[in-house]
Formats: C-alpha cells, structure tokens, sequence
C-alpha cells in the first residue's frame, strides 16, 4: 500500500508522516551536506567539470534516501516533494568548486565526510521506516540502504569499486548505529537519546576502522590487506 505524505519537510528527506522534533532537521540536513561534499570532492579528484560535480554531489546526497522511500512505498519520494536538499547539494558542489584549489591538501576530508554521513543517515533512515510503520529489523536494514545507497552510485558513476564492496567497515558501522537506534527507542528512550546514540556508534566505529585501518578479513585471504 503506498503511504502518501501529507506534506514535505523543509529538507525534502522526511515525509509529512509525523511532526519532526529540529533535531532530525538538523541531522537530515548536516548528512545531506557531508555526502553531497564527498561528492563533488570525488568529482574533483575525477577532474570533472561543473556539471560532474553536481551530479555527484546530488546523487550522493539524496540517492540513498530515493531508494528507502521506494522501498517503503512513500509518496512523493523527498526530494520530488520539496527539492530543497538537491538545492543543497548544488550549493555544496559550487562551493567545492570554487574553492578546490585551497581544498586540494584535505583529501583526508571525502572519508570523514562520509564516515559523518553514514553514521547521520544510518540513524535517520532507521528513524523514518520506523515512523511508515516498519519491523525493527526492516528499519535496521532501511537506515543502511539510506546511509550507503548514494556512496554506491557515487563510486560507480566515479569508475571506482563501492565501499560497501571492499572490506572496508562501513555497512557494519552503519547496521550497528541503526540497531542501537532502533533498540533504544524500543526501550523507550527519547528520540534525541535514540539518534544520539545510534549516531555515536556508527561514528565512533567508522572513524576507529579508519584511523586503525581496520577492515573485515576476504574470503580468499584473511590475512591480506588492501
């Protein structure tokens, strides 16, 4: 049955399904910024031009969200109801842009925009599946479609192999920051305590995997690394 929202949220990621507390607002609007940034920073690296850079940085931005609101059956998908967060994503791009040549030593940053990223949607993927309606574990599984979806496509349109395909921990931070989500709201706990926590969980386990150069063992080599 498709769930038709009654209106958009002012960043175009959340449905009219419920009223929004600002902190979702805040969060949807930081994840979409820090994705569309590895976007159009991956479109530098690329040396693309500006049309490249928009692309990617939309994409990345609101990919993952498209895919979980399909999935769930939500119309109008966000971005079609109110295009504020492909707005955002452009102005991230043009900034990117502009402002390349001083950015050109923080290669650094397209991981760690990212790893925000992840760890933002993740959580509030998993909290506007739980809102349609959906299972614990669907809305487990929504937060990491939301939080890796637009990475995928970004990397694919970038001639580059998927993070979510290497062994790299990053669906695992992300499936872990959408489970305590989802577990602390079923124990009750505020939604602010819940995105919290599901947040500091996917960061805390993206950023170590990446400071330590953690990543899970291959199938061929367990002992083999990248």
């Amino acid at each position: 049955m498709t769930r038709q929202s009654g209106h958009s949220s002012v960043l175009g990621l959340e449905t009219g399904l419920e009223v929004l507390q600002p902190a979702t607002l805040i969060l949807d609007a930081i994840g979409v910024a820090a994705f569309a940034a590895t976007g159009a920073l991956t479109a530098a690296r690329k040396d693309m031009d500006i049309t490249g850079f928009a692309l990617l940085a939309i994409v990345t931005g609101v990919g993952g969200g498209t895919l979980r609101d399909l999935l769930l059956g939500i119309t109008p998908v966000g971005w079609v109801g109110d295009p504020f967060a492909v707005f955002l994503c452009i102005a991230v791009a043009a900034l990117t842009y502009a402002f390349y040549g001083r950015l050109q030593k923080m290669q650094k940053a397209i991981v760690w925009c990212d790893a925000l990223g992840l760890a933002l949607f993740s959580v509030t993927g998993a909290k506007l599946a739980l809102t349609a309606g959906a299972a614990p574990v669907v809305a487990c599984a929504m937060g990491v479609v939301t939080a890796t979806f637009g990475g995928i496509i970004r990397d694919v349109l970038s001639a580059e192999v998927p993070l979510i395909l290497r062994r790299e921990i990053y669906a695992t931070a992300s499936l872990l920051g959408a489970a305590v989500f989802v577990t602390l709201r079923a124990l009750a706990l505020p939604v602010e305590l819940a995105l919290a926590g599901g947040f500091i969980a996917a960061f805390a386990l993206r950023g170590l995997a990446i400071v330590n150069g953690w990543s899970l063992p291959g199938k061929a080599s367990g002992q083999h690394k990248d």
